[in-house]
């Protein structure tokens, strides 16, 4: 009779209602510490991007102020040799075959891009769920 009387006292005297209870507040809290850590980590992540979008578009800004002037010049270059309608031509062509070969490329890695995941909390709740489904089974055994 002591041995069942032990393994009554095993939860302090709670009873299973206050057990339930303490599981479901601390589920609960488990939830929201969870929910906490996606958010951070996705407003880290978020930060991080606008930051390199915003200097990626700066340089792309740049890059195309440079384009314009070396597309001139390839121009100019071709005007000594051929008349000026034949050069514009020529480099018109070719930057619509690069325009047309960097779209289909664009498109390719778009496809192959993954959604953007809080990967950490992630793996904590999958963690989380596994540690509970274990105290779970245990529970029932014994």
């Amino acid at each position: 009779m002591t041995t069942t009387a032990s393994a009554g006292n095993r939860h302090d005297g709670k009873s299973t209602a206050d057990l339930v209870n303490q599981a479901a507040a601390q589920i609960s809290t488990l939830v929201r510490d969870e929910l906490a850590l996606a958010k951070s980590e996705l407003t880290e992540k978020g930060k991080r991007a606008g930051i390199g979008g915003g200097l990626f578009g700066a340089a792309a800004v740049l890059a195309l102020y440079g384009l314009g002037l070396l597309l001139t010049l390839a121009v100019v270059l071709l005007d000594l040799a051929w008349p000026l309608w034949l050069a514009v031509l020529v480099v018109m062509v070719v930057i619509f075959a690069a325009a047309g070969v960097a779209a289909l490329i664009g498109r390719i890695k778009l496809r192959e891009s993954s959604p953007p995941l809080p990967e950490n909390a992630i793996e904590s709740v999958e963690a989380d769920v596994r540690t509970v489904r274990t105290a779970a089974r245990e529970g029932r055994h014994t």
